[in-house]
Protein backbone atom coordinates (compact mmCIF):
# COMPACT_ATOMS: atom_id res chain seq x y z
CA UNK A 1 0.00 0.00 0.00
CA UNK A 2 3.22 2.18 0.27
CA UNK A 3 3.42 2.89 -3.17
CA UNK A 4 -0.69 3.67 -3.54
CA UNK A 5 0.18 7.31 -3.92
CA UNK A 6 1.59 6.80 -7.34
CA UNK A 7 -1.86 6.00 -8.69
CA UNK A 8 -3.94 8.89 -10.45
CA UNK A 9 -6.60 9.59 -7.71
CA UNK A 10 -9.50 9.81 -10.15
CA UNK A 11 -8.42 6.32 -11.34
CA UNK A 12 -8.41 4.96 -7.99
CA UNK A 13 -11.85 6.30 -7.28
CA UNK A 14 -13.52 5.10 -10.76
CA UNK A 15 -15.94 2.32 -10.50
CA UNK A 16 -14.79 -0.39 -13.13
CA UNK A 17 -16.97 -0.93 -16.47
CA UNK A 18 -18.90 -4.12 -16.18
CA UNK A 19 -18.10 -6.94 -18.67
CA UNK A 20 -20.07 -9.58 -19.76
CA UNK A 21 -19.41 -12.88 -17.89
CA UNK A 22 -17.89 -15.17 -20.13
CA UNK A 23 -19.53 -18.14 -21.39
CA UNK A 24 -17.79 -20.85 -19.96
CA UNK A 25 -17.58 -19.45 -16.45
CA UNK A 26 -21.58 -19.46 -16.84
CA UNK A 27 -21.30 -22.95 -17.63
CA UNK A 28 -19.31 -23.95 -14.99
CA UNK A 29 -21.55 -21.63 -12.40
CA UNK A 30 -24.76 -22.94 -14.00
CA UNK A 31 -23.37 -26.43 -14.27
CA UNK A 32 -24.90 -26.29 -18.04
CA UNK A 33 -22.98 -27.65 -20.51
CA UNK A 34 -22.04 -24.63 -23.11
CA UNK A 35 -24.47 -25.71 -26.03
CA UNK A 36 -27.29 -25.93 -23.11
CA UNK A 37 -26.94 -21.89 -22.92
CA UNK A 38 -28.95 -19.74 -24.96
CA UNK A 39 -26.96 -16.22 -24.68
CA UNK A 40 -29.08 -13.27 -25.32
CA UNK A 41 -27.48 -11.18 -23.27
CA UNK A 42 -24.45 -8.98 -25.01
CA UNK A 43 -25.83 -8.70 -28.90
CA UNK A 44 -23.53 -11.13 -30.75
CA UNK A 45 -24.94 -13.08 -33.86
CA UNK A 46 -25.88 -16.13 -32.51
CA UNK A 47 -25.28 -17.36 -36.27
CA UNK A 48 -21.13 -16.89 -35.63
CA UNK A 49 -18.73 -16.30 -38.16
CA UNK A 50 -19.51 -16.89 -41.77
CA UNK A 51 -18.12 -19.98 -43.35
CA UNK A 52 -15.14 -18.10 -45.43
CA UNK A 53 -13.92 -16.40 -42.16
CA UNK A 54 -13.70 -20.29 -40.62
CA UNK A 55 -11.92 -21.27 -43.18
CA UNK A 56 -8.81 -18.80 -43.88
CA UNK A 57 -8.60 -19.00 -39.85
CA UNK A 58 -7.85 -22.77 -40.36
CA UNK A 59 -5.59 -22.05 -43.67
CA UNK A 60 -3.85 -19.60 -41.08
CA UNK A 61 -0.98 -17.07 -41.80
CA UNK A 62 2.07 -15.97 -40.72
CA UNK A 63 0.66 -15.80 -37.54
CA UNK A 64 4.28 -15.74 -36.49
CA UNK A 65 5.40 -12.36 -37.80
CA UNK A 66 3.58 -8.95 -36.14
CA UNK A 67 0.83 -7.55 -38.06
CA UNK A 68 0.89 -4.82 -40.33
CA UNK A 69 0.66 -1.88 -38.25
CA UNK A 70 -1.24 0.20 -40.87
CA UNK A 71 -3.58 -2.99 -41.63
CA UNK A 72 -3.63 -1.82 -45.57
CA UNK A 73 -5.18 -4.93 -46.53
CA UNK A 74 -8.49 -4.76 -44.65
CA UNK A 75 -8.50 -0.75 -45.18
CA UNK A 76 -8.78 -1.48 -49.08
CA UNK A 77 -11.64 -4.19 -48.50
CA UNK A 78 -13.65 -2.12 -46.06
CA UNK A 79 -12.99 0.84 -48.31
CA UNK A 80 -14.98 -0.97 -51.03
CA UNK A 81 -17.54 -2.20 -48.76
CA UNK A 82 -18.66 0.90 -47.08
CA UNK A 83 -17.65 3.54 -49.90
CA UNK A 84 -15.67 5.52 -48.40
CA UNK A 85 -11.36 6.14 -49.46
CA UNK A 86 -8.86 3.74 -47.42
CA UNK A 87 -7.12 7.35 -46.19
CA UNK A 88 -9.89 8.04 -43.82
CA UNK A 89 -10.12 4.82 -42.28
CA UNK A 90 -8.55 2.87 -39.19
CA UNK A 91 -8.85 -0.13 -37.79
CA UNK A 92 -9.15 -1.11 -34.27
CA UNK A 93 -9.10 -4.10 -31.85
CA UNK A 94 -13.04 -3.61 -31.60
CA UNK A 95 -14.61 -0.29 -31.94
CA UNK A 96 -13.69 0.10 -27.90
CA UNK A 97 -10.40 0.24 -28.83
CA UNK A 98 -11.14 3.49 -31.01
CA UNK A 99 -13.43 5.48 -29.21
CA UNK A 100 -10.57 5.32 -26.21
CA UNK A 101 -8.36 6.33 -29.00
CA UNK A 102 -10.27 9.25 -29.90
CA UNK A 103 -10.38 10.31 -26.81
CA UNK A 104 -6.60 9.89 -25.84
CA UNK A 105 -5.85 12.05 -29.31
CA UNK A 106 -8.02 14.86 -28.40
CA UNK A 107 -8.47 15.40 -24.52
CA UNK A 108 -6.67 17.54 -21.82
CA UNK A 109 -7.75 16.61 -18.25
CA UNK A 110 -10.72 19.10 -17.67
CA UNK A 111 -11.87 18.63 -21.00
CA UNK A 112 -15.92 18.18 -21.59
CA UNK A 113 -17.06 15.03 -23.46
CA UNK A 114 -20.45 15.19 -23.54
CA UNK A 115 -22.84 11.68 -23.15
CA UNK A 116 -26.45 10.94 -23.74
CA UNK A 117 -27.91 8.09 -21.78
CA UNK A 118 -29.14 5.73 -21.79
CA UNK A 119 -26.25 4.34 -24.25
CA UNK A 120 -23.07 2.60 -24.21
CA UNK A 121 -21.07 2.86 -20.80
CA UNK A 122 -17.88 2.25 -22.84
CA UNK A 123 -18.24 6.20 -23.20
CA UNK A 124 -18.03 7.56 -19.98
CA UNK A 125 -15.71 4.90 -19.31
CA UNK A 126 -13.37 5.67 -21.55
CA UNK A 127 -13.81 9.63 -20.78
CA UNK A 128 -12.59 9.13 -17.23
CA UNK A 129 -9.99 6.97 -18.42
CA UNK A 130 -8.61 9.87 -20.22
CA UNK A 131 -9.13 12.73 -17.61
CA UNK A 132 -12.03 14.04 -19.01
CA UNK A 133 -15.23 15.55 -17.35
CA UNK A 134 -18.38 14.00 -18.32
CA UNK A 135 -21.49 16.41 -19.60
CA UNK A 136 -24.57 14.43 -19.27
CA UNK A 137 -27.52 15.57 -21.74
CA UNK A 138 -30.28 13.04 -20.89
CA UNK A 139 -32.37 11.26 -23.96
CA UNK A 140 -35.74 12.49 -23.99
CA UNK A 141 -38.79 10.19 -22.87
CA UNK A 142 -38.57 8.34 -26.23
CA UNK A 143 -35.22 8.16 -25.64
CA UNK A 144 -34.77 10.09 -28.63
CA UNK A 145 -31.60 12.80 -28.40
CA UNK A 146 -32.73 16.31 -26.37
CA UNK A 147 -30.90 18.51 -29.38
CA UNK A 148 -31.55 21.53 -27.52
CA UNK A 149 -29.81 20.18 -24.56
CA UNK A 150 -27.04 19.21 -26.28
CA UNK A 151 -26.60 22.42 -28.04
CA UNK A 152 -27.00 24.60 -24.36
CA UNK A 153 -24.60 22.28 -22.70
CA UNK A 154 -21.89 23.04 -26.10
CA UNK A 155 -22.37 26.87 -25.95
CA UNK A 156 -22.03 26.94 -21.74
CA UNK A 157 -19.17 24.61 -21.74
CA UNK A 158 -16.36 25.84 -24.70
CA UNK A 159 -14.41 23.44 -23.34
CA UNK A 160 -16.21 20.47 -24.66
CA UNK A 161 -14.36 18.38 -27.19
CA UNK A 162 -15.85 15.17 -28.12
CA UNK A 163 -19.80 13.92 -27.73
CA UNK A 164 -20.94 10.16 -28.30
CA UNK A 165 -23.82 9.48 -30.55
CA UNK A 166 -24.97 6.07 -30.50
CA UNK A 167 -27.31 4.82 -34.04
CA UNK A 168 -29.34 2.77 -33.59
CA UNK A 169 -28.74 3.33 -29.64
CA UNK A 170 -27.46 0.59 -27.18
CA UNK A 171 -29.15 -0.10 -25.44
CA UNK A 172 -33.11 1.63 -26.83
CA UNK A 173 -32.04 0.31 -30.59
CA UNK A 174 -33.53 3.50 -31.95
CA UNK A 175 -31.76 5.27 -34.63
CA UNK A 176 -30.96 9.23 -35.28
CA UNK A 177 -33.06 11.12 -37.76
CA UNK A 178 -31.65 12.69 -40.77
CA UNK A 179 -32.33 16.09 -39.07
CA UNK A 180 -30.51 15.48 -35.74
CA UNK A 181 -27.49 13.87 -38.10
CA UNK A 182 -27.71 17.30 -39.56
CA UNK A 183 -27.65 19.93 -36.59
CA UNK A 184 -25.33 17.31 -34.45
CA UNK A 185 -22.48 17.94 -37.45
CA UNK A 186 -23.42 22.02 -37.26
CA UNK A 187 -21.61 21.97 -33.75
CA UNK A 188 -18.17 22.85 -33.29
CA UNK A 189 -17.48 19.97 -31.35
CA UNK A 190 -16.02 15.99 -33.00
CA UNK A 191 -19.08 14.06 -33.35
CA UNK A 192 -18.31 10.45 -32.46
CA UNK A 193 -21.14 8.79 -34.13
CA UNK A 194 -21.10 5.19 -33.25
CA UNK A 195 -23.38 2.70 -35.86
CA UNK A 196 -21.99 -0.71 -34.43
CA UNK A 197 -25.48 -1.73 -35.11
CA UNK A 198 -26.03 -0.20 -38.50
CA UNK A 199 -25.89 -3.00 -40.77
CA UNK A 200 -29.68 -3.96 -39.03
CA UNK A 201 -31.18 -0.94 -38.93
CA UNK A 202 -30.40 -0.62 -42.68
CA UNK A 203 -32.82 -3.11 -43.54
CA UNK A 204 -35.46 -0.93 -42.51
CA UNK A 205 -33.83 1.78 -44.43
CA UNK A 206 -31.74 3.51 -42.09
CA UNK A 207 -28.76 5.06 -44.29
CA UNK A 208 -25.75 5.40 -42.27
CA UNK A 209 -23.82 7.92 -42.41
CA UNK A 210 -19.80 6.41 -42.63
CA UNK A 211 -19.91 7.68 -45.96
CA UNK A 212 -20.51 11.39 -45.00
CA UNK A 213 -17.19 11.27 -43.40
CA UNK A 214 -14.83 12.90 -45.90
CA UNK A 215 -17.13 15.53 -46.31
CA UNK A 216 -17.95 16.55 -43.02
CA UNK A 217 -14.70 17.46 -41.15
CA UNK A 218 -16.05 16.70 -37.91
CA UNK A 219 -17.39 13.32 -37.90
CA UNK A 220 -16.28 10.49 -36.88
CA UNK A 221 -18.16 7.14 -37.53
CA UNK A 222 -17.44 3.80 -36.05
CA UNK A 223 -18.26 0.34 -36.75
CA UNK A 224 -17.45 -3.09 -36.05
CA UNK A 225 -17.07 -6.78 -37.17
CA UNK A 226 -18.50 -7.65 -33.92
CA UNK A 227 -22.15 -7.66 -34.87
CA UNK A 228 -22.88 -8.00 -38.48
CA UNK A 229 -19.73 -10.73 -38.64
CA UNK A 230 -20.52 -12.47 -35.22
CA UNK A 231 -16.10 -11.64 -35.05
CA UNK A 232 -16.97 -10.40 -31.24
CA UNK A 233 -14.83 -12.63 -29.67
CA UNK A 234 -11.85 -11.53 -32.52
CA UNK A 235 -11.95 -8.11 -31.67
CA UNK A 236 -12.11 -5.86 -34.74
CA UNK A 237 -13.71 -2.92 -35.78
CA UNK A 238 -12.81 0.22 -37.53
CA UNK A 239 -13.99 3.78 -38.51
CA UNK A 240 -14.03 6.62 -40.41
CA UNK A 241 -12.21 9.16 -39.66
CA UNK A 242 -11.17 13.33 -40.85
CA UNK A 243 -8.57 13.40 -42.89
CA UNK A 244 -6.65 16.16 -40.72
CA UNK A 245 -7.07 13.76 -37.78
CA UNK A 246 -5.99 10.88 -39.25
CA UNK A 247 -2.27 11.20 -38.84
CA UNK A 248 -2.65 12.06 -35.36
CA UNK A 249 -4.31 8.88 -34.72
CA UNK A 250 -2.20 6.59 -36.66
CA UNK A 251 0.70 8.20 -34.61
CA UNK A 252 -0.34 7.67 -31.32
CA UNK A 253 -2.68 4.31 -31.80
CA UNK A 254 -0.49 0.82 -30.53
CA UNK A 255 1.18 -0.14 -33.41
CA UNK A 256 -0.17 -3.34 -33.78
CA UNK A 257 -3.27 -3.17 -32.84
CA UNK A 258 -5.50 -5.53 -34.84
CA UNK A 259 -4.11 -8.85 -34.96
CA UNK A 260 -3.21 -11.01 -38.15
CA UNK A 261 -6.35 -13.74 -37.37
CA UNK A 262 -8.42 -11.04 -36.78
CA UNK A 263 -8.00 -9.09 -40.06
CA UNK A 264 -7.77 -12.11 -41.91
CA UNK A 265 -11.18 -13.34 -40.59
CA UNK A 266 -12.35 -9.58 -41.34
CA UNK A 267 -11.09 -9.83 -44.95
CA UNK A 268 -12.77 -13.12 -45.74
CA UNK A 269 -16.08 -12.19 -43.95
CA UNK A 270 -16.10 -9.41 -46.40
CA UNK A 271 -15.61 -11.59 -49.08
CA UNK A 272 -18.66 -13.68 -48.33
CA UNK A 273 -21.04 -10.83 -48.09
CA UNK A 274 -24.26 -12.83 -49.38
CA UNK A 275 -23.53 -14.87 -46.35
CA UNK A 276 -23.43 -11.94 -44.01
CA UNK A 277 -26.84 -10.29 -45.69
CA UNK A 278 -28.44 -13.05 -45.32
CA UNK A 279 -28.18 -13.20 -41.71
CA UNK A 280 -28.10 -9.61 -41.13
CA UNK A 281 -31.78 -10.12 -42.48
CA UNK A 282 -32.81 -13.11 -40.17
CA UNK A 283 -31.67 -11.42 -37.83
CA UNK A 284 -33.69 -8.47 -38.45
CA UNK A 285 -36.52 -10.28 -38.86
CA UNK A 286 -36.05 -12.26 -35.98
CA UNK A 287 -35.96 -8.65 -33.65
CA UNK A 288 -39.46 -7.78 -35.40
CA UNK A 289 -40.77 -11.51 -34.23
CA UNK A 290 -39.62 -10.61 -30.85
CA UNK A 291 -40.81 -7.15 -30.36
CA UNK A 292 -44.28 -8.90 -31.49
CA UNK A 293 -44.33 -12.09 -29.29
CA UNK A 294 -43.28 -10.17 -26.19
CA UNK A 295 -45.98 -7.92 -26.24
CA UNK A 296 -47.94 -11.09 -25.59
CA UNK A 297 -46.76 -11.36 -21.88
CA UNK A 298 -48.38 -8.94 -19.71
CA UNK A 299 -44.89 -8.26 -17.49
CA UNK A 300 -43.15 -7.18 -20.17
CA UNK A 301 -43.30 -4.11 -22.49
CA UNK A 302 -41.05 -4.40 -25.88
CA UNK A 303 -39.59 -0.93 -27.38
CA UNK A 304 -39.36 -1.17 -30.80
CA UNK A 305 -35.93 -0.61 -31.97
CA UNK A 306 -33.52 -1.44 -35.54
CA UNK A 307 -30.79 -3.39 -34.15
CA UNK A 308 -30.23 -7.04 -33.31
CA UNK A 309 -31.53 -6.57 -29.66
CA UNK A 310 -34.95 -5.78 -28.23
CA UNK A 311 -34.94 -3.48 -24.70
CA UNK A 312 -38.11 -4.68 -22.33
CA UNK A 313 -39.25 -2.81 -19.34
CA UNK A 314 -40.62 -5.16 -16.76
CA UNK A 315 -43.96 -4.61 -14.74
CA UNK A 316 -45.55 -5.72 -11.97
CA UNK A 317 -42.20 -7.96 -10.87
CA UNK A 318 -38.31 -7.57 -10.46
CA UNK A 319 -36.70 -7.81 -13.53
CA UNK A 320 -33.57 -8.70 -11.52
CA UNK A 321 -35.73 -11.60 -10.55
CA UNK A 322 -36.69 -12.60 -14.14
CA UNK A 323 -33.31 -12.10 -15.55
CA UNK A 324 -31.86 -14.64 -12.72
CA UNK A 325 -34.71 -17.33 -12.90
CA UNK A 326 -34.11 -17.18 -17.11
CA UNK A 327 -30.71 -17.74 -15.92
CA UNK A 328 -30.66 -20.44 -13.38
CA UNK A 329 -33.68 -22.53 -13.83
CA UNK A 330 -33.83 -22.16 -18.14
CA UNK A 331 -29.96 -21.70 -19.06
CA UNK A 332 -31.45 -18.24 -21.00
CA UNK A 333 -28.93 -15.51 -20.59
CA UNK A 334 -30.62 -11.64 -20.88
CA UNK A 335 -29.13 -8.34 -19.59
CA UNK A 336 -30.69 -6.38 -16.55
CA UNK A 337 -29.99 -3.09 -16.19
CA UNK A 338 -30.19 -1.17 -12.42
CA UNK A 339 -28.99 2.39 -13.16
CA UNK A 340 -31.64 5.36 -13.81
CA UNK A 341 -33.44 5.63 -17.03
CA UNK A 342 -32.99 1.75 -17.12
CA UNK A 343 -34.39 0.64 -13.72
CA UNK A 344 -36.25 -2.24 -14.07
CA UNK A 345 -35.40 -3.00 -17.66
CA UNK A 346 -34.09 -5.90 -19.48
CA UNK A 347 -32.70 -6.33 -22.66
CA UNK A 348 -32.44 -9.65 -25.50
CA UNK A 349 -30.31 -10.60 -28.27
CA UNK A 350 -31.75 -11.52 -31.16
CA UNK A 351 -30.53 -14.65 -32.50
CA UNK A 352 -32.01 -17.50 -34.03
CA UNK A 353 -35.64 -18.78 -34.30
CA UNK A 354 -34.59 -22.01 -32.23
CA UNK A 355 -32.82 -19.46 -29.40
CA UNK A 356 -36.35 -17.26 -29.90
CA UNK A 357 -38.28 -20.51 -29.18
CA UNK A 358 -36.57 -21.20 -26.19
CA UNK A 359 -36.68 -18.18 -24.75
CA UNK A 360 -40.40 -17.96 -25.59
CA UNK A 361 -41.11 -21.14 -24.25
CA UNK A 362 -39.51 -20.34 -20.53
CA UNK A 363 -41.69 -16.88 -20.43
CA UNK A 364 -44.89 -19.27 -21.13
CA UNK A 365 -43.66 -21.24 -18.16
CA UNK A 366 -42.79 -18.28 -16.00
CA UNK A 367 -46.23 -16.61 -16.67
CA UNK A 368 -47.52 -19.92 -16.36
CA UNK A 369 -45.75 -20.01 -12.46
CA UNK A 370 -46.80 -16.21 -12.12
CA UNK A 371 -50.59 -17.03 -12.73
CA UNK A 372 -50.63 -19.68 -10.53
CA UNK A 373 -49.11 -17.32 -7.88
CA UNK A 374 -51.76 -15.04 -8.39
CA UNK A 375 -54.47 -17.72 -8.13
CA UNK A 376 -52.99 -18.41 -4.68
CA UNK A 377 -54.06 -15.16 -3.15
CA UNK A 378 -57.06 -15.16 -4.61
CA UNK A 379 -59.59 -14.81 -1.78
Amino acid sequence: MKYQHLLRPDIADMEPYKPIVPLEVLSEQLDRPVDEIVKLDANENLYGPPPAALKVLGQGGNYHVYPDPEARALRAKISDYAGIPADYLICGMGADDLIDLVLRATLQPGDQVIDCPPSFGMYPFSTHVNSGQLNIVPRRDDYSLDLKGIEAAIRLNPSTKVIFVCSPNNPTGNVISEEAFERLVALPVLVVLDEAYAEFAAVSGYPGYIHQVAQRDNLVVLRTFSKMAGLAGLRVGYGGFPAWLVPHLMKIKQPYNVNVAASLAAMAALDDKDWLDEKIRLIAAERERLIAELARYDFLQPYPGQANFVLCQVIGRSASDLKQTLQDDFGILVRYYDRPRLRGFIRITAGRPGDTDRLLAALDKIAGLQRDAEDDDSP
